[in-house]
């Protein structure tokens, strides 16, 4: 069976060494001592490695059952729901008022990490709930506030987002869904939704579910969806439990991956509802959610690449096969162990630099989101509004690439269940799925992100790299800040592309956009590795402890800066190339 190990000195090092959090002045940010983080990584973590991550395989294997209109999630999986919310770990980031801690949401992803890496499928019944609280405390009314909150806080209530029907899936304005309005203010929500991640299950009281719906009546297309929340059971007054709503579960998704995790098609049958935020505004409010979720699974690319990682290492090591080329380093076993390979040694860097990198960049980006909300800073939210298909889309599409190379390293018990790497590759298909496919990710980064306020946050992060560039142009980071002006170069002559030919031949433009995601990830990467490129060395010039650590992290920047970032000069040859080839050819020939 794999193991899992939290890897807390990684994120301790991002958080106070790169990103130097403690020193912020973003309001509660001087709490975040790293005597405090390290206490909340250290229990979340051994939480993740001896309860969370032992049920990853049952979960596999025994998936969700569905009789007689219950849903009995894997064995173990209640008792660990309960331990997390003992542990009050649901509510890390949500606000005291409703029962949470109200610590920063940078504390929230690192510890997401944690818990995604270990169980991807358990974990998700704890996300989706912490993402529908998040659209209910941004648009819902006090009462609604105060009705379901606290319970959605401590997960005694979990909730979901019910966007896709059976006849649609991006193309929302095609949904069937209808919201009846009632004389009492609620409305009668009937129709189909399916793919409902944690659609229901035996591990919570209630199920609170955010239903896109049309009220009839309303403007065609998307511009005619509103939000609801309809609970699987009425709340009564005293905020009890009452009676059954009209909200029933059809099946259970058979799913290639996730199988701990409840994928229901749900079914709404005159179901009490009420309207969240404004009538005709579903998708301002569901984006709260849908968001937030992008975050979460740009985490999950990532932590799954981690687990997978962690076991083809190990692997690496015990498992004896040929000789090194240079001569035994083995000399009194049969075989060297595999990790004297130069090809094994090349994939097990592909997935290091990757994870260490993408680690750096998902908690800069939460970083962002803190200081846009506790600091109101305008300008971080454009900036991690203009990352956020960056982070889902990259992270997804390398976290899912890393799965399969830890994969490889076992050769052919890479590819027997017992082993457990299949499931890691499993579990991170979905990633690059939901939440928006990554292609969808890549059309709203070229078509609506690049061209935000007028370019105004692509031009900052520009900004912002060239700035580190030249702050830092000095012979001890040559090997890390060339490499990054290059990259960078080639992101601006690809956005310079899109701007040149995205209203002339709009074909030309998307058919380059997911190719530029990509370009756009590597570079964002690249500034990361440099930037801990430069606390390292200034770490080893100063003495300071665990000079092999600093090292490690050396080495691993210059892997990625010198056989990663050129990827970036490959990506915009191709975006250059046009669309011609993709779009001359009629469907036919297809």
């Amino acid at each position: 069976m794999p193991s899992y190990t939290a890897p807390t000195k990684d994120i301790q090092y991002v958080l106070h060494e790169v990103l130097n959090i403690s020193g912020s002045d973003i309001p509660g940010y001087s709490d975040l001592e790293p005597e405090f983080t390290e206490a909340i990584l250290e229990a979340a973590g051994q939480l993740a490695s001896d309860v969370i991550a032992p049920l990853n395989t049952i979960g596999d294997q025994e998936g969700c059952t569905f009789e007689n209109g219950v849903i009995t999630t894997p064995t173990g999986f209640k008792e660990a729901f309960e331990q997390v919310k003992e542990g009050g770990w649901p509510g890390l980031d949500l606000p005291e008022e409703y029962g949470g801690q109200g610590l920063p949401y940078l504390m929230s992803t690192a510890v997401g990490e944690l818990f995604s890496a270990a169980n991807q499928a358990f974990t998700m019944y704890q996300g989706l709930t912490h993402g529908a609280a998040s659209a209910i405390l941004v648009h819902g009314t006090e009462e609604q506030k105060a009705t379901y909150l606290p319970k959605m806080t401590s997960c005694e209530w979990t909730g979901t987002m019910n966007l896709t029907e059976p006849h649609c899936g991006t193309d929302l304005g095609l949904m069937r869904t209808k919201a009846e309005p009632q004389d009492d203010g609620s409305y009668k929500i009937t129709g189909q939704k399916i793919f409902i991640s944690a659609g229901d299950h035996d591990m919570s009281e209630n199920v609170i579910h955010l239903v896109l719906a049309k009220i009839p009546g309303g403007p065609e297309g998307i511009k005619g969806v509103s939000l609801f929340i309809v609970p699987k059971f009425n709340v009564n007054a005293d905020g009890s439990v009452g009676s059954s709503n009209g909200v029933s579960v059809g099946s259970i998704e058979e799913k290639m991956g996730i199988h701990g995790n409840s994928t229901c098609v749900m079914n709404y049958d005159e179901a009490n509802g009420y309207l969240l935020g404004e009538m005709h505004k579903g998708m301002r409010a569901m984006f709260t959610m849908m968001n937030e979720a992008r975050l979460g699974v740009g985490m999950q690319g990532l932590a799954q690449a981690e687990a997978a990682y962690q076991n083809a290492v190990i692997y690496a090591k015990d498992r004896l096969q040929g000789r090194a080329v240079t001569g035994p380093a083995n000399p009194d076993g049969p075989a060297d162990p595999l990790i004297v390979h130069p090809d094994i040694r090349r994939t097990l860097m592909d997935q290091k630099s990757f994870i260490e990198g993408a680690r750096a960049f998902m908690l800069w980006g939460a970083n962002l989101i803190d200081q846009a909300h506790r600091s109101g800073d305008k300008e971080a939210d454009g900036l991690i509004s203009l990352m956020t298909p960056v982070l889902k889309g990259f992270l997804t599409d390398k976290g899912y690439e890393a799965t399969v190379n830890a994969q490889q390293v076992y050769g052919g018990h890479g590819y027997i269940e017992e082993w457990g790497m299949s499931q890691f590759t499993r579990d991170a298909r979905i990633a690059m799925i939901y939440e928006g496919a990554n292609g969808v990710q890549a059309l709203d980064l070229v078509g609506r992100k690049l061209a935000l306020d007028g370019g105004k946050y692509v031009m900052a992060f520009f900004d912002m790299v060239k700035g580190f560039c030249k702050e830092n142009s000095n012979d001890e980071m040559a090997d890390f800040v060339d490499p990054l002006k290059t990259a960078s170069k080639d992101l601006q002559s690809a956005g310079m592309f899109f701007m040149q030919n995205g209203m002339k031949n709009p074909n030309a433009a998307l058919a380059g956009s997911y190719d530029f995601m990509h370009l756009f990830g590597y570079v964002c990467l690249g500034l990361m590795w440099a930037r801990m490129a430069k606390v390292s060395l200034a770490a080893l010039e100063n003495g300071m402890d665990d000079p092999e650590f600093h090292q490690n992290k050396l080495t691993t920047a210059r892997y990625y800066m010198a056989r990663q970032l050129p990827m970036t000069g490959t990506l915009l040859k191709r975006i250059e190339s046009g669309a011609d080839p993709v779009m001359t050819l009629p469907a036919e020939a297809f």
